[in-house]
């Protein structure tokens, strides 16, 4: 069996897709990263293993997501692609008439504006929680309560309640005042959504040209309360594909078919069995500028294979300087 894999290492899940020669999906999985990216990657290997017939064959791996140049190293991949290219080239695959891409994660969001076929425009969000799913999340743990039965609870409001949620901790503060003053708890939580939806549109999609059809991806997509906060806003219908949670690593393994389809030479990809390997980190601070970023380092028998952590991308991009 022919089969191309797609590895997308984000800050809180760390997902694969496997696809056969005909881009069909036959393998898949969703985990947290839980701020350990080599542990995940191995340890994804390693499952998705078990997902597959004894005689697949690895024809291609290519890595995406805030950790790819890490992941890169670690698998061997044949290609390594930036988040907007491959949420593109999945969602067009899925959906080639898509105009705009919403996409929410767990620690950041973005926007793809799309015009035949071809990315015309984006925006990222990578530094205010106010507009990702970890903003949920908080408040579903400070309430006790899974993110399921919030998402549950928030589509059961009937009564609007309008949360100040310019920021977490504002949200935070306005949803106890709220709380106090004897509002509904599903028309707080929905309010907390729809908090959500305006804070990424204010900031995310400020600016940006929305037209329909929209697609929502991410793993926040899971949340119907958030489906239908963003409907209202927009006034538009709101598409969720099928895999919508994997589409980053769907769209890495279709980029990497399509890259490696007239190579001869072979993958780079080192098997399986790098989820047995014991990697040494370490880290040190940069110099390079103001910013003295703290820099992590991945080693192998003493040679660094990898380094990751700054605001640029100088070390990312430079595993042997």
């Amino acid at each position: 069996m022919e089969a191309y894999l797609g590895i997308d290492v984000g800050s809180v899940t760390t997902k694969l897709a496997m696809l056969d020669k005909n881009d069909e999906l036959v393998a898949s999985l969703y985990l947290l990263t839980e701020g350990k990216p080599i542990e995940m990657v191995q340890q994804g290997l390693k499952q998705i293993k078990q997902q597959l017939p004894e005689d697949v064959d690895i024809c291609g791996v290519a890595t995406t997501g805030s950790a790819r140049y890490l992941a890169g190293v670690i698998v061997g991949a044949d290609l390594v692609k930036n988040e907007i290219t491959s949420h593109s080239v999945a969602t067009l695959q899925y959906l080639p008439e898509a105009q705009t891409i919403i996409e929410i994660g767990g620690q950041d969001s973005k926007i793809i504006i799309i015009r035949d076929g071809v990315v015309i425009d984006f925006g990222m969000n990578t530094v205010c929680a106010a507009g990702t799913g970890s903003f949920l999340d908080h408040q579903a743990l400070r309430l006790n309560m899974s993110i399921e039965e919030f998402s549950r609870r928030a589509l059961a409001s009937d009564t609007t309640v309008r949360i100040a949620g310019r920021c977490t901790v504002f949200a935070e503060s306005d949803m106890i005042h709220k709380q106090q003053m004897g509002h509904r708890t599903e028309d707080i939580l929905y309010g907390l959504c729809q908090a959500l939806v305006r804070n990424y549109l204010n900031n995310v999609g400020l600016g940006k040209d929305i037209k329909s059809p929209v697609v929502f991806q991410g793993g926040v997509a899971f949340n119907q309360a958030i489906v239908k906060a963003i409907q209202e806003e927009l006034n538009i219908q709101i598409i969720v594909p099928p895999h919508h949670e994997i589409m980053g690593a769907i769209g890495a393994a279709l980029l990497v078919h399509e890259e490696l389809l007239n190579n001869n030479n072979g993958s780079k990809f080192k098997g399986f069995g790098v989820s047995e390997v014991k990697y040494h980190t370490s880290s040190f601070q940069c110099k390079a500028c103001p910013n003295l970023c703290e820099i992590a380092q991945l080693s192998l028998n003493g040679q660094v294979l990898a380094r990751w952590g700054g605001r640029c991308d100088l070390w990312e991009r430079s595993p042997s300087s």
